[in-house]
């Protein structure tokens, strides 16, 4: 009796499982035209890399009846009272799930995407919507909806048959409770994406550069349901000034503005093989740090004097995710959010990479660690990272840290990719994020006894090795490397975490492209590297509204704009402000007409996001 109950619940989870799955083989040969562009291979990992999602719904789909059947080792109810519940639950999924598919599909022909909240915008106006669907597609959906809705009421109706709802003696309820936990426990993991740091998100299903077959492995119920908080009415979050003033200021602070004039070369070469490295967590207060007279970052401190310094560089916020879209796409982080997480408003923004690879550039981005994260591999594929390289896709002889291979694994690899790339003859740009001097600090290295400081310590080595094995190889003469932090570090450990000083990070060009080492004294941020590079190469960036080119010689105004939990800050030559939303006011204004600066800055972020 209790055996069949077990069954039970997995079997549901085994079915919906399967009901989710044969919805890519449908979606592949609804858009037949470019599924026959793919090999067959391709709609095996379709299906395959879609499992992590589908899992996740069929995990939440289960998670009522296995509450009901542990409650039914314990409560005594008539069984047609038990089934009946059921049935009306599984109508339910099955209708929704169905009602979703059929509307997904077909407006991915329109949209490009999956099904998200986006929909409900046109909902709320029903009739307009209805007048926009043609009478016989309308139809066709209607059928394919009821047709997906039949094959799940009776694959779950076959389930059913496993369901005893009759309780069991008391000896016997106890243990088999705790198995029915036990299972629970498993079904929240299904849920959550699984054992790793990243949890169940959009880029869970990502796999290739071709981004119509990452959407066919989206999961539309997990696309959908998990977007539904996603429409908030973010131009309403900083309402500073009304949409006339607000456009007419940021006009003046827009880095695309016509008034920017040529880029002052630095470079020897306006078509480089370009390397960016994003060191994680590299304050410039840890860069500077010394120990007992000894530099905690040497190599930092010797490259920063043979390439381009910057030296008021700043990081657009205190976390990784909205760093990488401040420096891969010139978009300015957000306070109490991460556009990285709302792929249907990421995939949109402008980037490097995709303004690169229109040149020709092959373009691959590299991490140790778990790219799903925070819906990295989602973004990095949306704007053009052709191929991403992470810890699922990499073997070494060393285990793996918490985090993923440590910097001294990762850097050795890369300098012999980028090595190996320089050799095709194809220019390219290649990304690596490291992951070292983040916690847990746990290193194989032993410097300093601060455990934090022995942390950077042993990724500045790593850093300055890979420098050190690309400068004695040939791919040197033509390469400009970008080192710069995503984010910086409460180091002391007293800075506060909205003062200037926290987010101030080191920013190195250096390579065989760049002219000759120099010292930037401009005060700028991550978002400005796009528009840098790019006015380097003669390429135009015009899509990038934020980002400065750090060497133009004339206007928009040079400052450095960041963002932390609620509030922004805005430093430039003549001082800073510091603003908190929570208290309503300046924590700091030594110049105070930088506070409309900010409020431009961050009103027009969100107003621009509520747009996308």
């Amino acid at each position: 009796m209790v055996k069949k109950k077990i069954a039970f619940v997995f079997a549901v989870f085994c079915a919906t499982l399967l009901l989710m799955a044969v919805q890519k083989p449908v979606f592949l040969a609804y858009y037949a035209a470019e599924a026959a562009q793919v090999s067959a291979g391709d709609w095996l990992r379709v299906v395959w890399h879609g499992l992590t999602l589908d899992s996740t719904v069929a995990g939440y789909v289960t998670a009522l009846p296995l509450l009901l059947t542990l409650l039914s080792l314990w409560v005594r109810l008539p069984r047609k009272v038990w089934r009946r519940v059921l049935d009306g639950y599984f109508v339910l999924v099955a209708v929704v799930t169905a009602v979703i598919f059929a509307v997904d599909v077909e407006l991915y022909r329109h949209w490009g995407f999956r099904l998200d909240s986006t929909v409900l915008i046109y909902l709320s106006d029903p009739k307009e919507a209805a007048a926009s669907v043609d009478f016989w597609l309308g139809v066709r959906q209607t059928l394919l909806a009821a047709a997906y809705a039949v094959l799940m009421i009776w694959a779950y109706r076959r389930v059913m048959r496993l369901f005893d709802g009759e309780p069991v003696r008391r000896c016997a309820a106890l243990p088999w409770s705790f198995v029915l936990l036990l299972l629970a426990g498993c079904d929240f993991l299904a849920i959550r994406g699984g054992l790793g740091a990243s949890v169940a998100n959009v880029s869970k299903a990502y796999f290739s550069s071709n981004m119509f077959l990452n959407h066919a492995a989206t999961n539309p119920v997990f696309s959908f349901l998990t977007s539904l908080g996603d429409h908030a009415d973010y131009a309403a979050e900083y309402p500073f000034f009304d949409e006339a003033e607000r456009a007419a200021r940021f006009d003046s602070l827009r880095g695309n503005g016509p008034s920017a004039g040529p880029s002052e070369p630095v470079l020897k070469t306006t078509r480089p093989n370009v390397v960016l490295v994003i060191l994680e967590s590299f304050a410039r207060t840890v860069m500077d740090a010394q120990v007992d007279g000894r530099p905690v970052m040497p190599n930092m401190q010797r490259l920063k004097g043979e390439g381009i310094w910057f030296e008021n560089f700043f990081a657009n916020s205190f976390r990784t995710d909205r760093g990488e879209v401040a420096i891969m796409s010139g978009f300015p982080a957000q306070t109490r959010m991460s556009v990285m997480k709302l792929p249907a408003k990421s995939r949109s923004l402008p980037s490097l990479a995709r303004s690169l690879a229109r040149e020709g550039y092959a373009t691959n981005f590299n991490y140790g660690g778990d790219l799903n994260f925070t819906n990295q591999a989602s973004y990095m594929y949306a704007t053009g990272w052709q191929q991403l390289v992470w810890q699922k896709d990499l073997r070494f002889d060393t285990p793996p840290a918490d985090w993923g291979y440590d910097d001294a694994v990762m850097c050795d690899w890369f300098a012999d990719r980028v090595i190996a790339q320089g050799e095709t003859g194809r220019p390219f740009l290649a990304g690596l994020l490291t992951l070292s001097s983040h916690r847990p600090f746990d290193v194989p290295f032993a410097e300093f006894d601060d455990r934090e400081l022995n942390a950077f310590a042993f990724s500045d080595a790593c850093v300055g090795r890979m420098i050190d094995k690309l400068k004695a190889s040939p791919v040197w003469d033509n390469l400009l490397v970008v080192l710069v932090a995503d984010h910086g570090y409460p180091w002391p450990r007293s800075l506060a975490y909205n003062e200037s000083l926290r987010h101030r990070i080191p920013m190195i060009w250096v390579g065989g492209a760049v002219a000759g080492p120099r010292v930037v004294d401009t005060y700028a941020s991550q978002i400005d590297i796009c528009a840098t590079i790019l006015g380097q190469m003669a390429l135009a960036h015009d899509d990038f509204d934020y980002s400065k080119d750090v060497f133009a010689p004339t206007p928009p105004r040079k400052f450095a704009y960041y963002t932390f939990n609620d509030g922004f800050g805005v430093v430039d030559a003549s001082g800073e402000a510091v603003w908190d939303a929570t208290s309503g006011r300046a924590v700091s204004q030594t110049a105070p007409d930088l506070l409309d600066v900010g409020r431009t800055m961050l009103q027009t972020t969100y107003v621009d996001i509520g747009n996308r």
